[in-house]
């Protein structure tokens, strides 16, 4: 009996440890994304004699980008250069997730080694020249290539 009676104690602490829990993820889902673009590798595949790279975009600013090209520079395993180029992400609506695709001929997703943002190329918001690209630029990767910038 005394095992059952400890259980019947145990049982409303759970309950309001579970009620405590369930107001963090409100909470959390009431507070707003910081500012800024969000840029998330997402994957690497070969595809006919080249590696597809694979981003994820998220530009949480409160006004839409035109146009974002932004240098990229790959690195290979050992951490040297393998190439400098530009990829035109397009235009990133605000709190819209785009995924953009580029096609690296003659490279084997194997050998990349690591994928810098080295800074926005080209990058228009509200019909002019901005800032915005960079500003608050958060890099992430759901692969073992590390996105750096």
């Amino acid at each position: 009996m005394k095992y059952t009676s400890q259980v019947h104690l145990l049982a409303p602490i759970a309950c309001v440890l579970t009620f405590l829990g369930g107001m963090d993820a409100v909470g959390a889902e009431d507070t707003p994304p910081p500012l800024g673009v969000e840029i998330e590798l997402n994957a690497l595949a070969d595809q006919g004699g080249a590696c597809r790279l694979s981003f994820l975009a998220q530009n949480t600013h409160d006004m839409d980008i035109e146009e974002a090209v932004f240098e990229t520079v790959l690195f290979d395993q050992s951490g040297g250069v393998m190439m400098l180029t530009l990829f035109d992400f397009q235009a990133l609506p605000t709190g819209r997730p785009r995924v953009r695709q580029f096609d690296l001929a003659d490279v084997q997703c194997a050998a990349v080694g690591r994928v810098l943002i080295n800074g926005a190329s080209r990058c228009r918001s509200g019909g002019q020249d901005s800032q915005i690209c960079t500003e608050a630029l958060g890099l992430s990767s759901r692969t073992k290539v590390e996105l750096l910038g």
